[in-house]
């Protein structure tokens, strides 16, 4: 399978390390600066990339849409609070610097050919689509005209829905990678559909992630094991902070930790060892540790060893306490003091 992706000259997928992306989303509630913390903050975990969302209020959305969770009380509506959070083109290309100075790779999801448009002179590197617009193949189309890849989080759809945003991409041959992702705030454990990253890769050969609202690392961690190449995480500062996606979220401790683990675990798959390549190497210790045969008593030559008359103890130094049941019965050609290791020169 060709299930390979470059972003920003970071390949993905194929046995290449996971990609690891701190979404910011909506957290930053319109602060500017805050948004700078979060580049900071995201950068200090070994993350690969940030990811934010842009909204342009007039040109996504209506009267008509509602609060999915309305926490903020001086929102009246979703544009009320997409127009309070939203910065201006100047803003969008500090942030996509300032993630770049950091070494981060900077992302963004539009929700409208406008915003794609903004982003566009922002330099973005890809492309992620949020589960909402996977039906939006207007804007899918627009996206694959960049020639960018395109990642898009199947959160809400349907095979049925999914197969059709496949094929408009494949029809445009434009590269894409799908997220595994469940619409829950936050995702218990029976509803994160581990299963499903195989079944992407499967049905539609392609680079797999997963999308995490589970608010904890061991998600991301099982979706690594499970064959998926990328991983999304909401973060947040606190999990005392104040908005919707906090208890869905992992504080940048708990990324660092995460971050720290998966390259743990890669570094141990991708270094496969030879047992007994470690029982040579460790031949020494072994033979502090392990036990051999030792006189329970002074025994003389010519005598009968019986098992009476044999201790088992470390270190092994004589024969191995695994030749026991051979050693008794034999005949000493020379005497043994009492608590000295049975060597098999004692023997004919």
């Amino acid at each position: 399978m060709n299930t390979e992706l470059i972003i920003e000259n970071t390949p993905i997928g194929n046995g290449h390390p996971m990609f690891i992306i701190g979404e910011v989303g909506l957290a930053h509630d319109g602060s500017l600066g805050m948004a700078h913390s979060y580049i900071d903050a995201v950068a200090n975990t070994g993350a690969n990339a940030v990811k934010f969302q842009t909204h342009l209020a007039e040109y996504e959305s209506s009267p008509f849409e509602q609060f999915r969770v309305k926490v903020f009380p001086q929102d009246e509506t979703r544009c009320d609070y997409w127009n309070r959070t939203a910065f201006n083109k100047k803003q969008w290309h500090e942030l996509a610097a300032h993630a770049r100075e950091v070494e981060l790779i900077f992302l963004s999801s539009p929700f409208s050919h406008e915003a794609v448009d903004l982003l566009e002179t922002c330099g973005m590197p890809a492309w992620k689509i949020a589960s909402g617009e996977v039906s939006n193949l207007p804007l899918l189309r627009r996206l694959a005209d960049t020639g960018k890849p395109i990642l898009i989080s199947s959160g809400m759809s349907s095979w049925l829905e999914l197969d059709e945003a496949v094929g408009t991409l494949k029809s445009l041959k434009a590269s894409f990678g799908m997220f595994q992702c469940t619409t829950s705030y936050p995702c218990p454990p029976e509803t994160w559909g581990l299963n499903i990253i195989d079944e992407i890769e499967q049905r539609y050969n392609c680079c797999t992630g997963l999308s995490d609202h589970s608010g904890d690392i061991y998600a991301g961690i099982a979706g690594m094991m499970k064959g998926a190449s990328m991983l999304e995480v909401h973060v947040v500062f606190d999990r005392a902070q104040f908005g919707p996606d906090v208890k869905s979220s992992l504080t940048f401790e708990q990324l660092a930790a995460q971050v720290q683990g998966i390259r743990q675990i890669e570094t141990a798959i991708s270094r496969p060892v030879d047992k007994d390549a470690i029982a040579v190497a460790t031949e020494e210790t072994r033979k502090l540790f392990s036990k051999s045969l030792y006189a329970a008593a002074d025994l003389k030559s010519g005598q009968i060893v019986s098992q009476d008359e044999i201790l088992i103890r470390k270190p092994l130094i004589g024969i191995p306490a695994a030749q026991l049941d051979s050693t008794i019965g034999k005949k000493l050609i020379r005497p043994i003091e009492r608590n000295h290791p049975i060597t098999l020169d004692h023997f004919e």
